[in-house]
């Protein structure tokens, strides 16, 4: 860990006051300032003012400049660090981490530890190890993919970074000091803006694309459309951004995942408002544990609910004690608190039930049948365990991947042009590509056989039975001409 005094004092004093009050987005942090700005750190400003003008110019613009906080308060080190470096007589680190940050930070560090962000690179490294490399290579995955997930960033001999981890900001980094994390991927480096973090702009950097497509839902859903219309009104530079009460012109994403409404306090944990797991083959409610040592686990409904006081494996396999455990219904309801700082308790849980019925038709109508034929597929040795080495898993993979993340977000968040774009295409995957791929893997006799097993004798897909009751589409196979 990084020292964050300076060494010419003996006894320095950080005083850390938290806020009690339950409106406030983020603690306030009170320093005493004799513990900062040495002459040492004032150093670093002079000299980066004319060799960095940008970068100094942020800063002198910060609320650390107004703290009188300095470069060296953050980017000291000690000489064993492993990514320590000597720089014009200090030793410094190049990267500032979480950890860092949470000296002061400590109850958004605490927050931001056990949050879903920390997951990002681990998600993607035992998720979809197989896309970056088959569909890319290593060079994709260090300007693309760890943008955004993170990188592990490595350090050579000489004490500088590996120039294939770093630069990085990616919200899942993994830091030479061990922390996971980085706080500017969301607030910027050096001005650390608050007002920036709030902006949808900020999350849509990474959430946009296939993976996440809430670019394209947000700029589309109502709630998008009313904050271009009223930005001015939004307060961003609020020292309590609470809704309702700072604002209320519209929301952005950190007000309904991370912000304070009403009596719930805001949060770093981005993930705690979020009852189903929306980018999977099939979505799964899930309960949220919560350790003793603040990180968490999510399990899904069907698994065994761990009691307070039991001990179970954590996330990187070590065992932990449950200190708590978050149902689907407490994570839907903190959600709606914010909802309802602005809407009915009916069109709240209205608008909810819905999409929650968007979800419910995915998984019953394409995520579970695709999922049990692909399964089955692979049980049958009728496909290489190779990922996307045959056609049909690319299918499968846009299926419910990129197209049915695109409907069940869009639902989440609102927009219907972009939850019947995605369900639409879903459709189109499944029926025009899917079913044909299958006979064609496993033969038609096997593949009818599975088609009736796990499709046809579903409700859900009764009309390929009754093809009489099914609703003509105007024009449709009559050769109906453009010009007419």
């Amino acid at each position: 860990m990084k020292p964050y005094l300076q060494t010419s004092f003996s006894v320095l004093i950080l005083l850390i006051t938290l806020l009690s009050s339950t409106s406030v987005l983020a603690a306030k942090v009170t320093v005493d300032s004799s513990s900062w700005g040495s002459d040492e750190g004032k150093a670093c400003v002079d000299c980066h003012s004319k060799s960095s003008a940008g970068l100094t110019h942020q800063w002198k613009n910060s609320a650390h400049a107004v703290a009188n906080v300095n470069c060296l308060d953050c980017h000291q080190a000690y000489e064993e660090d492993v990514d320590a470096i000597e720089h014009e007589g200090s030793i410094i680190a190049t990267i500032v981490s979480p950890k860092d940050c949470g000296r002061c930070h400590t109850q958004e560090f605490k927050q931001q530890k056990g949050s879903v962000h920390t997951r990002a690179l681990t998600i993607i490294k035992n998720r979809m190890p197989a896309l970056s490399e088959h569909f890319g290579s290593p060079s994709i995955n260090d300007a693309g993919c760890a943008k955004c997930h993170g990188s592990e960033v490595k350090v050579r001999g000489d004490g500088t970074l590996d120039p294939a981890s770093w630069p990085n900001s990616g919200i899942g980094r993994i830091n030479p000091d061990g922390s996971v994390g980085s706080c500017s991927s969301c607030h910027g480096r050096h001005q650390f803006s608050k007002a920036q973090a709030r902006e949808p702009q900020a999350c849509i950097y990474c959430h946009s694309g296939p993976d996440s497509p809430d670019k394209s839902i947000y700029e589309s859903s109502r709630h998008g459309i009313m904050y271009e219309a009223h930005k001015k009104d939004m307060n961003m530079d609020s020292d309590q951004w609470v809704v309702g009460k700072d604002y209320s012109a519209a929301p952005t994403c950190v007000t309904c995942h991370m912000g304070a409404a009403g009596k719930m306090k805001s949060t770093h944990d981005v993930g705690m408002r979020d009852s189903w797991n929306l980018n999977e083959a099939v979505s799964k409610q899930q309960y949220l544990v919560i350790f003793a040592d603040g990180s968490k686990r999510e399990l899904s409904t069907s698994e065994p609910i761990p009691r307070r006081g039991e001990s179970i494996s954590k996330m990187d396999g070590s065992m932990g004690k449950v200190k708590a455990v978050a149902s689907p219904k407490r994570r839907r309801g903190a959600m709606t608190k914010v909802c309802l700082e602005c809407h009915s308790k009916g069109f709240s849980n209205n608008a909810m039930l819905q999409f929650d019925n968007v979800v419910e038709l995915f998984n019953e109508k394409y995520g579970k049948p695709a999922q049990a034929i692909m399964q089955q597929l692979y049980s049958d040795d009728l496909l290489t365990p190779l990922p996307f080495d045959e056609p049909i898993e690319v299918t499968y993979w846009n299926l419910w991947h990129t197209s049915g993340t695109m409907a069940r977000h869009g639902a989440a968040m609102g927009s219907p042009s972009m939850t019947w774009k995605g369900m639409s295409e879903v459709g189109s995957n499944f029926y025009g590509k899917f079913l044909k791929q299958i006979r064609g893997v496993a033969g038609k006799q096997k593949g009818d056989a599975l088609i009736k097993k796990y499709i046809n004798d579903s409700e859900h897909h009764d009309w390929l039975n009754h093809p009489e009751k099914g609703n003509p589409v105007p024009g449709f196979g009559q050769g109906i001409s453009h010009e007419d």
